[in-house]
């Protein structure tokens, strides 16, 4: 593939990823109705351990840059049973983000329309909350951010560029005055973690807002097509602090201008009600507009890293070869691409199943929080692994290199767990209902259960070389304690 990418392509790549704007306008909404007013210590306690998890990235694509990342890392460090399950989770999850995130966009481009005083078309009346309706409004939007996917990923950094710079802008303006003309006092109780209602509460809020921060990786996903494989490093490190801020700014901005009970009956039309607040039409609307381009750029932004991931897979005949051909023009994953985007769309038709579109994002966001928290504590678990004999050889390296992301793995896998207990009581029976804990909890069980199927048909069946491969240790990684001018030594 080309390498044409800087770190600022990284850093684009990776924010719209994370979404920012979209984690703002509907993450709000849902983290309120389950911790209260403490959104701001809810996401700066879900940043630690991440944080910790993207050091460990770091760390691994220093010695070992690779478009498949945790797929190869853990595949090689643990087990390439969790590691094929990790890069299987990822991708999934990001299926599931894609047919919702289709939704969401669908939904905000109804709400555009009515803010015009467009509500119905040939005598249909507009509903933004209607399934149907936005989810076939999005796929055209799909269709199109896929297409875009195919003529190059420097292309598609360009065109985010300008979605994210309208998107910060919006942010820091709306966010920044509200600040100041919101009616709430600020409590320094928002920041208290000891008085959110319970722990349930704080697990559940926790698992919410790990899937905020849910995409700085992308930036490892295109390592390969960077310049220098320490910009994605880089990049993805430069877009969670960014996300660190603009989270703590509008959550504290959004207490302040909404009560617990506005946040928490708005959901989906969370920022859109947040900017009504605070300005008249036309400017009312800006925010609206914001939350329709991240929507926009995080559909393209899940498309290229998890294709990448799928061609890393490919190569290694885990997946089939559809998944590694490479355009002859655009140099790039085309057929791969066409066809995730093909499957993201058959799985946001299915959701279908689910009518309102706050009740889809709440299964489908609990679902996505579950198994990122996995595969991320198997990254961290990885790169612990590989590099435990710097706890012997220079300590305080070890801490930073194993100690940390050790300790991260183990809040998040922990968190997971819980989740899926409280899930499991919640109820006795099954029902296909966003409410029902056995249908939320079953959704990333059937994940993970159809990643050992998959990977089972890999090593049996297509018996790729990946589940034969070597041990990857720390002996691999000699420019861990390298200074940043030198060059990476690949494993």
């Amino acid at each position: 593939m080309r390498r044409s990418l800087g770190v600022v392509d990284g850093v684009v790549i990776a924010a719209s990823s994370t979404a920012a704007t979209t984690s703002i306008g509907i993450g709000m909404g849902l983290l309120a109705g389950v911790v209260g007013l403490h959104l701001p210590i809810i996401m700066l306690l879900a940043f630690l351990p991440i944080i910790g998890i993207a050091g460990a990235y770091g760390r691994l694509n220093r010695v070992e840059p690779n478009c498949g990342n945790s797929y190869v890392w853990v595949g090689r460090s643990i087990s390439p049973w969790l590691g094929f399950l990790s890069g299987w989770v990822n991708i999934v999850g990001t299926v599931v983000f894609l047919a919702y995130t289709t939704t969401v966009t669908g939904s905000a481009v109804l709400q555009l329309l009515a803010e015009a005083h467009l509500t119905s078309v040939a005598g249909l009346a507009l509903d933004p909350d209607s399934t149907l309706q936005t989810t076939l409004l999005g796929l055209l939007v799909l269709v199109a951010v896929t297409l875009a996917a195919v003529v190059g990923v420097d292309v598609a950094a360009r065109v985010q560029r300008y979605l994210l710079a309208f998107e910060y802008l919006v942010l820091l303006g709306f966010c920044g005055y509200g600040l100041f003309a919101g009616t709430h006092p600020f409590s320094l109780d928002w920041f208290n973690p000891f008085t959110i209602p319970s722990f349930s509460a704080l697990a559940q809020g926790m698992v919410l807002a790990v899937f905020c921060y849910w995409g700085f990786d992308a930036a490892f996903s295109v390592s390969e097509e960077v310049r220098d494989p320490r910009d994605a490093s880089r990049g993805g490190t430069i877009a969670l602090f960014t996300m660190l801020g603009l989270f703590l700014l509008g959550s504290v901005s959004f207490q302040r201008v909404l009560s617990v009970q506005q946040l928490a009956d708005n959901g989906a039309q969370g920022l859109t009600y947040f900017g009504a607040q605070l300005a008249h039409q036309p400017l009312a609307a800006l925010p609206l507009i914001a939350l329709t381009f991240s929507a926009v750029a995080s559909l393209q932004s899940g498309v290229i890293p998890t294709v990448r991931g799928m061609f890393a897979m490919g190569r290694d005949r885990t997946l089939g070869p559809v998944w590694t051909r490479i355009h002859p023009k655009y140099r790039t994953p085309a057929a791969g691409t066409l066809l995730l985007g093909a499957i993201a769309a058959v799985v946001a038709l299915l959701s279908l199943a689910i009518p309102k579109v706050s009740d889809l994002i709440g299964a489908a966001v609990n679902a996505i929080g579950i198994v990122v928290a996995l595969y991320y504590a198997l990254t961290a678990l990885a790169a612990a692994t590989r590099f435990r004999g710097l706890l012997r050889s220079a300590p305080w390296e070890g801490v930073r290199a194993v100690v940390v992301p050790a300790l991260s793995a183990a809040v998040l896998l922990g968190l997971g767990g819980y989740m899926c207990w409280s899930f499991y009581r919640s109820t006795d029976h099954f029902a296909v209902d966003a409410a029902n804990g056995w249908f939320q909890l079953s959704v990333p069980a059937l994940m993970v259960l159809s990643g050992v199927a998959v990977a089972a048909w890999a090593k049996w069946v297509r018996k790729s070389d990946y589940f034969a491969g070597g041990r990857a240790t720390d002996a691999d990684a000699p420019d861990l304690l390298a200074t940043e001018a030198d060059t990476p030594v690949s494993a």
